[in-house]
């Protein structure tokens, strides 16, 4: 796995701070394409089980994999007791028991795509539901945006993840829907965005940013100065757009 995708195990505790909780609308949109109620679930690269709380606490029996000890350890502390754990990367997965829904919160991206969608389909029911779900938390004041960049450009060009297979920001299907499009494995691909706007402190803001892969592969020190640079430009309060796009398509029934 790329250095990124396993930088957030020391920051657990930040993590679970300074990432927001998904919206009830998640669960619902979820549950409503799947067409029937939903009983198990597999959950790839859980983090501190933002996600896995969303599902397990409405009574889906949730298994959280998670290749980082930590983020797994923080993720127990905060789970109904129904959730089972496992510490693994998603390419160490085995094909055994099969789920009503696998899915993928903010953790995707990190998985090789060698092979991504005919392992995601192992361990599936025939019919079964994937979802993938997350989105970039931006500045919604332009001014902000152009000052934080400005701030951040001596240590970083961008804070996002472009898209895995180069999918333009213009194209109307984006990935992964674009790949699930593609590959034989799944059917009836759909994307849908929930819309979401966060208010928090500058302070908290700078908190929300030591949480990104971007900010957490930079060396100490410049990591400091970036977060120093961009304290100074904020305003007291900073608001940010953190629409939610989802991505949903059902195992189809070949094997």
């Amino acid at each position: 796995m790329p250095d990124r995708a396993l930088s957030f195990g020391v920051v657990a505790e930040a993590y679970e701070r300074f990432r927001p909780d998904y919206p009830a609308e998640l669960f619902d949109m979820v549950m409503g394409y799947a067409g029937h109620p939903v009983r198990t679930a597999l959950e790839i690269g859980a983090g501190t089980g933002k996600a896995t709380r969303l599902f397990a606490r409405r009574g889906v029996v949730v298994t959280a994999t998670e290749p980082d000890g930590s983020m797994l350890a923080e993720l127990r502390k905060h789970v109904p007791a129904t959730v089972g754990t496992m510490q693994a990367a998603f390419e160490d997965l085995r094909p055994g028991e099969r789920y009503g829904l696998v899915y993928a919160a903010a953790a995707l991206h990190w998985t090789n795509p060698e092979g991504r969608w005919s392992r995601i389909a192992a361990l599936l029911e025939p019919g079964g539901v994937f979802a993938s779900f997350g989105g970039p938390f931006r500045l919604a004041d332009p001014a902000v945006d152009e000052a934080v960049r400005a701030a951040r450009a001596p240590f970083l060009k961008s804070d996002e993840i472009p898209s895995p297979d180069g999918t333009p920001p213009e194209q109307e299907m984006q990935w992964p829907g674009t790949e699930l499009q593609r590959s034989r494995w799944f059917t009836d691909t759909r994307q849908s965005t929930i819309e979401r706007r966060l208010t928090t402190s500058a302070r908290d803001y700078i908190g929300h940013l030591s949480t990104i892969s971007a900010y957490l592969v930079l060396p100490a020190s410049e990591r400091e100065q970036v977060f120093s640079r961009i304290m100074r430009v904020l305003p007291d309060r900073v608001e940010m757009t953190a629409d939610i796009t989802v991505h949903l398509a059902r195992r189809s029934h070949e094997d």
